[in-house]
């Protein structure tokens, strides 16, 4: 993670002078800033760790390199982004986010869980979903969301939607480039009124989308919106923009094709995974909404790979790793000096 103050503190704990160095550091930043630290005691972790939650500094990354720690924390906090509430009530659990699978067919340069068509599938499954979703209807969870990856390079995706749709009302995020084949009869028997097709589309024209997601995607993305709704689904557009401006823009856009309010989504990019410039978010930052991979259960979708938003291994019983998430936010809230903010993805 690229940071904009560099500190190079060698031996120093908070017992030889760390304290001041890091006041000095915080003095060159502006709200937002990244700073490094790197050192030789890797020991300073945990007492680093207390210092950023209590001075409102959130540490977003640690690494080890050749024996060299390096920490990088938040300068403050970051203002929302225009048109993202600064707070949401859902009530924790009511919303269920899947990731299917790692494997996509595009290469996204701002891509959170660092998808693309080389990485391992990583694959869910259909048995696992099936029980998820049967756990999940007990435990009264509203609303499902798909990801991936591409959920619609899975074989048997046609099959994970209609257990999820049987369970709760159903999203599935796609870049919407692969409707045809198979894959659009597996779209034939999908309940139209359970199942919702959120297609990413990043700008009015092909320029930034294609800048991102590679040449041609953008038409082949309309081509694939345009497929889904002759079939009678409903689409939800969702925009992963870098400026507010960008922002408006597509906002414009989305007035002008007459899209409502509720299938409407535009988020920033967020400074995780594969992206070198974004929002940097951390635990502290985020309202936790359940998220399962094939690898365990995570805080929240915007980081679905990343060790410091891993809660548990555990998947089953899903009461169990729903109630592992509960505790892991109470903790979180005893450190708390603000309501944490959501980071939308849907």
């Amino acid at each position: 993670m690229k940071a904009n103050v560099d500190l190079e503190i060698g031996r120093k704990t908070f017992a030889s002078g760390l304290l001041p160095q890091l006041i000095s550091g915080l003095r060159l930043c502006r709200p937002g800033d990244l700073v490094a630290v790197v050192g030789d005691e890797q020991s300073i972790g945990p007492e680093l760790e207390t210092w950023c939650r209590f001075t409102g500094n959130p540490l977003l990354e640690a690494t080890v390199d050749h024996g060299r720690a390096r920490w990088v924390f938040r300068c403050g906090t970051v203002a929302a982004p225009a048109g993202v509430p600064a707070e949401d009530n859902r009530p924790l659990g009511s919303r269920l986010w899947l990731y299917t699978n790692f494997d996509c067919n595009l290469h996204c340069d701002y891509c959170c869980v660092r998808s693309s068509p080389t990485v391992p599938r990583r694959e869910l499954g259909l048995v696992r979903v099936q029980r998820i979703a049967r756990e999940a209807a007990e435990l009264g969870v509203k609303e499902i969301f798909v990801t991936g990856g591409e959920p619609f390079l899975l074989e048997d995706i046609g099959d994970i939607l209609l257990s999820c749709a049987a369970a709760a009302p159903t999203t599935v995020l796609t870049n919407g480039m692969l409707f045809a084949g198979r894959r659009a009869e597996s779209l034939r028997v999908l309940p139209r009124n359970r199942i919702v097709l959120q297609i990413s589309l990043d700008s009015a024209t092909p320029e930034l989308h294609d800048l991102h997601r590679g040449p041609g995607t953008w038409a082949r993305t309309r081509e694939g919106i345009q497929r889904v709704r002759a079939h009678g689904f409903r689409v939800r557009l969702a925009a992963t923009v870098s400026t507010d401006a960008e922002a408006e823009a597509f906002r414009e856009f989305l007035d002008e094709e007459k899209i409502a309010a509720e299938d409407r989504v535009i988020r920033r990019i967020a400074l995780r995974g594969a992206a070198s410039e974004g929002v940097a978010v951390s635990r502290a930052d985020l309202v936790p909404e359940v998220t399962i991979t094939a690898d365990g259960v995570y805080w929240h979708p915007v980081g679905a790979e990343d060790a410091d938003l891993l809660v548990t291994r555990d998947i089953f019983p899903l009461s169990e790793s729903f109630a592992a998430v509960r505790h892991a936010f109470d903790r979180e809230g005893e450190h708390a000096h603000k309501l944490a903010r959501i980071f939308n993805c849907s």
